[in-house]
This record gives structure tokens, sequence and C-alpha cells, in this order.
């Protein structure tokens, strides 16, 4: 390295042949070199520069507006979602109300029903019941008159006989008679 070094020194020894020529004193060229380097930076990366500067503020600005505009669509959103839900709410509290007034009706339908039912099986009841008592009066009336039959039967076949049976005819042909003449 210090033959590297040696040659730059070497060449800064060299006598000037007039205007141009090697300055080795290091701070003094490093403040122009690094003026120079700024320079050309500054010229030429200006445009390059500005131009990453433009491009990041108007994808800054893009998002910037992505971001607002999506913000005005969430709002939208939830002010939409608020309005349904109110609307949801009020169905719901009608729904409910409906149901209250509903359930009241059905009750009171029921009850009536029911006691429609019990009077109309109060009414059968009552209904077999006189029919059960007529039959068992009828059957009572019945078995008396068969009763009655009977004793009167016993008591004409023992009472009657023949003189006496064959008068009950003939007092029958006479009154079927007269009734004969009646008609005609």
């Amino acid at each position: 390295m210090k033959n590297g070094t040696d040659s730059f020194v070497f060449l800064g020894h060299w006598p000037s042949a007039g205007s141009f020529g090697f300055n080795t004193d290091i701070l003094a060229t490093n403040l122009i070199n690094l003026s120079v380097v700024i320079g050309v930076l500054i010229f030429f990366g200006k445009g390059v520069l500005s131009d990453l500067l433009d491009n990041r503020k108007q994808r800054i600005l893009n998002t910037i507006r992505n971001s607002e505009e999506l913000r005005g669509r969430a709002i939208e959103q939830l002010e939409k979602a608020r309005t349904r839900l109110r609307k949801v709410e009020m169905e719901a509290d009608q729904f409910r109300v409906n149901g209250y007034s509903e359930i009241e009706r059905e009750k009171m339908n029921l009850i009536n029903s029911t006691y429609k039912t019990l009077e109309q099986l109060e009414n059968y009841k009552n209904e077999t019941i006189h029919f059960e008592q007529q039959r068992a009066i009828n059957q009572v009336r019945q078995r008396v008159f068969q009763q009655a039959l009977q004793g009167a039967l016993g008591t004409l076949d023992s009472c009657l006989n023949n003189e006496l049976h064959l008068r009950t005819i003939n007092a029958n042909i006479g009154i079927f008679g007269a009734m004969k003449e009646i008609t005609d």
C-alpha cells in the first residue's frame, strides 16, 4: 500500500506545467471534491429526487383520499345500518305488540270456545237425561199396561163363560149394525 500512496505523493511533487497539477493537501481537496460531488448531485439528482418526492407525495395523497373515501362509505354504511336497525327494532316492537294482542285474542277465543263447548255438553247431558227419563217412563208405562192387560185378560178368562161371551158378541154386532145404518 505504501507504494500506492507514494506514487500519489510523488505525483504531487511534479513540477506543474502551468495550469494543471495535483494538490496533496487533503483538507482542501476534500472540501473541493465534496462541493463538486454535492453540486453534481444537486444538479443531476434534483430532478430524480424531486420526482421521487413528488411520487411519494402523490401516493400519500392518494392513500389519504382513498382513506377518506373509505371512511365516507363506512359512515354511509353505518348510517344505513343504524336506519335499518331502527326500522327492525320498530318492526320487532310492532310484532311484539301484535303478538301480545294476538295472544290475548286467542286466549279470549279459547275461553269463549271452552264456555260454548261446556254449554253444549251441558245441553247434551240434559237432553240425554230427558231422553233416558222418557224412555224409563215409556218402559214403566209398557210394563204397567202389560200387567194391566194380563190382569184384565186373566179376569176376563175367569169371569167369561160361554153365555156372557155370546151376549158380548151380539151386543157388539148390534153396535156395528147401528153404525152401518147411520153411515148409510
